[in-house]
Formats: structure tokens, sequence, C-alpha cells
């Protein structure tokens, strides 16, 4: 479904991503994890037509991606969930939830859709007249992702989906997740925790210093320190 090849990216003289290869399977939860700085933020950003990429290749759905309009991108089923949520705080759980359809020219099908975003997140219908800027860190959240899931997307990029929350709400954004992809959608997930990466994850990418250090399915870094080994640079690994 996502084929990105040799993706590099620069800030003026920076490089912050370093020829990254990484392919994401229909149905796949791909997971991007890293120490901060590492470029994962970055990563989803140039997906998203947000920056464009100084070198390499992205393809989504077998068709070439780079320097494609975000709106555009949108259309074509990528939907980013950005770090720090970034709902519109002064208006309306509903009327945020309203931007996320605002690009479906299908109206009934996308009613459905409402419909089952807030049987999903239960408290969306609940504060649906409220103050989005009222909601906690995973109530917004929750917002969030549920606004990216009405665009209708082929393919839900989330950007640290875990910042800032505590635990038990981690625990039921991570279910949410999990329900979505087994429900079919494919996932894109970049996480600076590792702690509950492996219970969703289909495959892992470790990145350092905007490499891919390490690349291998989670059943085979559900054992042994492969994974804390490249996160944290042991074995050798030097940060770029």
């Amino acid at each position: 479904m996502l084929d990105i090849t040799d993706l590099t990216v620069r800030y003026g003289k920076l490089t912050a991503l370093d020829e990254v290869t990484i392919s994401v399977a229909e149905g796949e939860a791909v997971f991007v994890v890293g120490p901060n700085g590492a470029g994962k933020s970055t990563l989803l950003k140039t997906l998203a037509g947000l920056l464009r990429p100084a070198a390499g290749q992205v393809a989504f759905q077998g068709r070439p991606i780079n320097g494609g309009a975000p709106e555009r991108l949108c259309r074509g089923g990528l939907a980013l969930v950005p770090e720090g949520r970034h709902i519109f705080r002064t208006l309306t759980v509903q009327e945020n939830l309203a931007v996320g359809m605002m690009i479906r020219r299908d109206k009934a099908a996308a009613k459905a859709d409402l419909d089952r975003v807030m049987d999903l997140f239960p408290i969306l219908r609940d504060r649906f007249g409220g103050i989005a800027g009222n909601l906690s860190g995973g109530e917004q959240q929750q917002l969030a992702i549920a606004r990216a899931l009405l665009q209708r997307p082929r393919l839900l990029m989330i950007d640290e989906p875990s910042l800032g929350l505590a635990p038990l709400v981690i625990d039921q954004v991570y279910a949410s997740l999990k329900a979505l992809n087994a429900d079919g959608l494919t996932l894109l997930v970049v996480e600076q925790s590792t702690a509950r990466v492996l219970d969703l994850a289909t495959r892992v990418h470790v990145l350092r210093g905007g490499r891919v250090v390490l690349s291998d399915t989670a059943a085979a870094l559900a054992t042994g320190d492969a994974m804390e080994e490249a996160y944290f640079g042991y074995a050798g690994q030097a940060d770029a």
C-alpha cells in the first residue's frame, strides 16, 4: 500500500531523514519508534505533504505521491493525526467532527460513519455539543482520531498517540486502534515510548538520527533485546 524508498528530508543543511526505506502493506499496523529527535514526526509530515523530500520516492497504492498537496493526499486516502492532536479548541466537538467530513461528498455514508465513530468513542457523543478545549487530553486524542476517521482513509497515520496521557487512557486509545486495525484499517503509528507497541504492531522500524537502524516483525522482536539495543544505540549503534 505504502512504499517509502531512500527518503531524504532536510531542514536547510540539517538532514532529518537519511535514505529511509519503509513499506506498509494493506491491513498492517506498522510502528516507527525512536528517541526524541530521531525524525519520526518529519517522516509523517513528509508523507502527508507538509514537507517536501530532498530525495527518494514515496508511492501510495502504486502511485508516486512525492510533493503532493496535503488536500489531494487526504482525498486520496491518507489521513494524519498530528502530534499534539491539533483540534480546534474553541469549536464544539460536533464542529470539529464536521471538519473531518468536509472532503466527503457521500453525505449519507458520512452520517453513518459519524455514528460509528461515536460508537467507538462514546465520550464524543456525550460531549457532542460541548467545547472541544474543555475535553481532557485523552478525550481530545479520541476526537482527533475520530475526525481523521471521518475522512474515510485507506491509511491512518498517527503521531505519538500516547503523548502526555495517563497509562489507563493510553490503554483505551490503544484498544481503539487495535479494534480499528482488526476491522481492516491500515495503520502507520509513530511512538517514542515502546511500552505497548508490540501488542498492536505487525512490524516495527526503529529510527535513530534520521536513519532506520532496525526493521523486524513484532513477533521476532518480542523476545530478546534487539529493539532496546537499537533504540538506545547499544551494540555499536551510533547517532547520525
